[in-house]
């Protein structure tokens, strides 16, 4: 490891599933929505998706992170998501970074090398998203009306994201530890002790020496394989009440295949490899494997330490 940064690329293939109602707002009522143009066969269309922020994304997969690290390994100082009470030295702060703070001792902050982008439901929002009453009733017969009573957007069951998480200069472990995080972790959006349950399909990891196909690209060509492999209209594609899961699985492993094959300076992992990856992630496989990385994590600040005092 060295605080030098290189151009070792590891991509982790996703297809994130809704398997609940779930919300991925900003401001906690309105879903966030953007606008694509998709080019198949002869025709286009402009359709309205909504989104997965990044950062809904990276503060839930921090969260089961730092749960995963408390669950295998036994540190001295703890680690946690407030900003200035981070351990630096853990395999956890060492890969997704840390914030410099202020301690005599670990005075330095840590650039993250794992990299989220925005995910585009492969849907038009207005077919997988609907407003729900939601309230939170006290424990009185009756009350009246209040701040606590709205209707948000609620993403429906069987939306589907492509994604692409990208680490940069990762050892095998990380590798193996953010696999284990997308395995685990179902919990994504605004609230996510309570509400949104998500299936992580993992369908691939890639090496190389540049990052792969953006999360837009994957999306567009989901949506043009359905309409090519069907007698649907692009505009179907993007309307219609469900999509299946297995062929949007197998599309977005062909859309980052091709671009890897059409000059995308990336390799795909062997799947044989990729399945011990996934299987890692709930056997004691992965606590030696993050036994052995501590130390190195650990070495990295203390060397970036030395380094920053010189």
């Amino acid at each position: 490891m060295t605080n030098t940064p290189g151009t070792n690329y590891t991509t982790i293939l996703v297809l994130r599933e809704l398997e609940s109602h779930a919300i991925f707002t900003t401001n906690g009522e309105d879903a966030d929505i953007a606008s694509l143009s998709v080019v198949g066969d002869g025709a286009s269309i402009e359709y309205s998706p909504g989104i997965m922020f990044m950062r809904k994304q990276t503060g839930s997969d921090r969260r089961m992170g730092k749960a995963i690290q408390r669950e295998l390994l036994n540190y001295e100082e703890d680690d946690s998501m407030e900003v200035n009470n981070m351990n630096p030295r853990s395999v956890e702060s060492a890969l997704y970074g840390s914030a410099a703070s202020g301690d005599d001792d670990v005075d330095i902050g840590v650039t993250s090398r794992v990299m989220y982008d925005t995910a585009f439901s492969v849907r038009d929002a207005s077919a997988c998203i609907d407003e729900k009453f939601q309230n939170a009733p006290g424990e009185d017969y009756a009350k009246g009306s209040r701040s606590t009573i709205r209707e948000p957007d609620f993403f429906e069951p069987g939306s589907l994201f492509p994604c692409a998480i990208t680490l940069r200069d990762a050892t095998p472990a990380e590798v193996a530890f953010v696999v284990a995080i997308t395995k685990r972790n179902k919990r994504y959006g605004a609230a996510t002790t309570r509400l949104g349950r998500v299936k992580n399909h993992i369908l691939g990891v890639y090496t190389g020496d540049e990052e792969g196909p953006s999360n837009r690209e994957l999306t567009a060509n989901v949506i043009t394989s359905f309409a090519a492999e069907s007698d649907y209209t692009l505009s179907d594609v993007v309307q219609s009440p469900a999509l299946d899961i297995a062929e949007a699985s197998e599309y977005v492993q062909d859309a980052y295949d091709a671009a890897c094959t059409e000059g995308v300076a990336q390799d795909p992992v062997d799947q044989a490899v990729v399945n011990e990856l996934v299987e890692m992630a709930a056997d004691d496989e992965l606590g030696a494997i993050m036994e052995a990385q501590q130390p190195h994590s650990a070495e990295f600040i203390d060397n970036a330490i030395k380094t920053d005092g010189d």
